[in-house]
């Protein structure tokens, strides 16, 4: 993988491979990042990271100077590894915190400007996620809740959606409070 632009642009990040993570392809990404950066003012954002998995996707948002990223990961080897090259790439931008995420949105209060979730394409409750952050308004009034899924995860009848975007066999669905 690879951090698309920013401060460490083109930078290349080999991830171990006993890491039990499906990292966000960099197409995908690109294309959601070239997105955001029309919506956005990055250095002013606030930034969740839930399903962090190899931090790829904080990554970029530090890169980018976002103000804040908190990445939220279960697996012990994977916050290892994130914030071991958060300290290799001197991100002072990213918080690491080893939790269930599920947990994690039960019980913090901070608000954020963008969350994006990269569950498992596989995890039962996925369509839990966006009812847990509404419902407990940790997304900002201008916030995306972006969450990424398989196309056999439909998730566009839930409050809140505003539109899926379709790379490859990546899915991006996008929440926000104005629909």
């Amino acid at each position: 993988m690879r951090i698309i632009s920013g401060s460490h642009k083109s930078r290349k990040i080999i991830a171990p491979k006993n890491l039990p993570v499906r990292p966000t392809t960099d197409l995908a990404k690109e294309s959601l990042f070239n997105i955001l950066i029309n919506n956005f003012d990055f250095e002013e954002l606030v930034v969740l990271d839930l399903f962090a998995g190899t931090g790829n996707i904080s990554y970029e948002f530090a890169s980018r100077n976002c103000k804040e990223i908190t990445a939220v990961e279960q697996n012990f080897k994977c916050t290892g590894f994130i914030k071991e090259t958060v300290q290799k790439l001197n991100f002072k931008n990213i918080n690491v915190v080893k939790t269930n995420v599920f947990n994690f949105l039960k019980f913090t209060n901070k608000t954020y400007d963008i969350i994006f979730a990269d569950p498992p394409y596989d995890l039962e409750g996925i369509e839990k996620i966006p009812e847990l952050i509404f419902s407990r308004q940790l997304l900002n009034k201008e916030g995306w809740l972006i969450i990424e899924h398989s196309k056999k995860t439909e998730l566009e009848h839930l409050p809140h959606f505003s539109q899926q975007r379709k790379y490859g066999k990546v899915n991006f669905s996008v929440f926000c409070w104005e629909e």
